[in-house]
């Protein structure tokens, strides 16, 4: 560890959580270079769906770098970048009914969501826009300003202007915060204006598995249409197939106007982000919002490849919400086992326990770690134990994943217990 101690900002973050040195990986798998073998529940924080060096993908990159294929080209015409939009056109949009744009920009999340804030506002002519609460979208400036952690903003040392928070759906308990939302748009002394845009998450993965309903859902995109506001979804974590279908919202009947899409996009790891964006709000000049690795050609090739492999059919679609009914049954289980200590999360395979505290949910995931399990908390005070595996997972390795979990939490439990006494 001397090096990474000698050298790497403090910054870092998830390695404190898993002190060993990773060597290789395969599907769900992470192996150290001491060869232990650890069960990947966390998954590259939603970017790898498709799991570690997915052989159908590692082919197709291969014969593309031993052919020369063109490695960068910023945002020029490539074969790579060809064969990727006409896949993409007609696996994903076309058997959806889907019309929009692909602009691609800088290779990060971060940064497709700065370009959908641009668009929103470039689009209007005004500022604001409205994010929600415990509400993730990145830590650069225009992303971390409609994030709702502390943490991610105070960072930034400024002010971030041009952002208001309005409540998610169920924050307020059974309180319908969309009449909150529309009594604010209506009264010009709520101090909320005429916002540009809208961002929203269908299921807030950072936030603590916080799931919005498709009546508030479809509740919001009509308020932004009766307000002329642009209803951006963003699906960088929870899309390609997180909550069992490709986008997180297809189930739910809505149209948004502009969708964030990356981590899993790029099939087998490398870094790639798209916005959809409806036609009419494409008013870029050229070069108006750019980045040098806007064309990660290598990403294209393996991205074509998980929509061809994945996407054709329902049948991965089917196994995903398979295993997704297998984590909520033994969730629902350890839930059951420790009465009123916890409560189940999320929905696809993006679910998780949400503790009585950050520590205890901590002290899970600690635990997890020393039995060969890689899991990481989200939420507000980190007190969600997250599960975020590969979706390609193997089903007994999955069931062997929760066994584990559900023996630390029966240990922590028993912890607590003992500590109270």
């Amino acid at each position: 560890m001397e090096i990474f101690n000698e050298l790497e900002s403090n910054v870092r973050g998830y390695c404190r959580s898993f002190p060993v040195v990773f060597k290789s990986a395969q599907n769900a798998t992470l192996t150290t270079v001491d060869g232990v073998d650890y069960i990947d529940f966390l998954g590259g924080a939603g970017t790898l769906n498709y799991g570690h060096n997915n052989p159908q993908f590692k082919e197709a990159l291969i014969e593309y770098i031993q052919a020369d294929g063109v490695t960068h080209g910023l945002d020029m015409h490539t074969g790579a970048k060809e064969a990727f939009l006409r896949s993409f056109r007609d696996i994903i949009l076309k058997p959806r009914g889907m019309d929009y744009k692909v602009q691609f920009t800088g290779p990060t999340g971060t940064n497709a969501v700065e370009a959908a804030l641009k668009v929103a506002r470039k689009n209007t002519g005004r500022q604001t826009i409205v994010s929600f609460t415990n509400g993730f979208h990145g830590c650069t400036q225009g992303a971390a300003a409609v994030t709702a952690n502390g943490k991610y903003k105070e960072a930034n040392g400024m002010p971030l202007p041009g952002v208001q928070f309005m409540p998610y759906d169920g924050y307020l308990g059974d309180f319908d915060t969309l009449k909150y939302f529309e009594k604010a748009l209506q009264d010009g002394s709520s101090g909320l204006g005429k916002p540009a845009g809208v961002i929203v998450e269908c299921i807030q993965g950072e936030g603590g598995l916080n799931t919005a309903s498709a009546e508030w859902l479809r509740g919001l995109q009509d308020l932004c249409q009766r307000h002329d506001m642009v209803f951006i979804v963003d699906d960088i974590q929870a899309g390609c197939g997180r909550s069992g279908k490709f986008f997180s919202f297809e189930e739910y009947g809505i149209e948004p106007d502009v969708i964030t899409l990356s981590k899993s996009l790029g099939g087998y790891g490398l870094p790639m982000a798209v916005v959809l964006l409806k036609e009419e709000l494409d008013t870029w000049k050229p070069g108006e919002h750019n980045g040098t690795f806007r064309g990660n050609n290598h990403a294209f090739i393996t991205a074509r490849r998980a929509l061809e492999t994945y996407w054709q059919d329902d049948a991965f679609e089917k196994a995903v919400q398979h295993k997704a009914g297998l984590i909520r049954t033994r969730l629902k289980e350890i839930q059951a086992e420790h009465g009123g200590q916890m409560k189940h999360k999320g929905r696809g395979v993006m679910q998780g326990l949400e503790m009585r505290t950050g520590e205890i949910a901590e002290r899970v995931c600690e635990l997890a770690f020393e039995r060969g399990l890689v899991i990481e908390t989200s939420g507000s005070d980190g007190q969600v134990v997250k599960i975020l595996t590969p979706l390609t997972i193997e089903e007994e390795l999955l069931k062997k994943g929760l066994d584990i979990l559900a023996s630390c939490v029966a240990d922590v439990m028993a912890e607590q217990i003992s500590a109270a006494s």
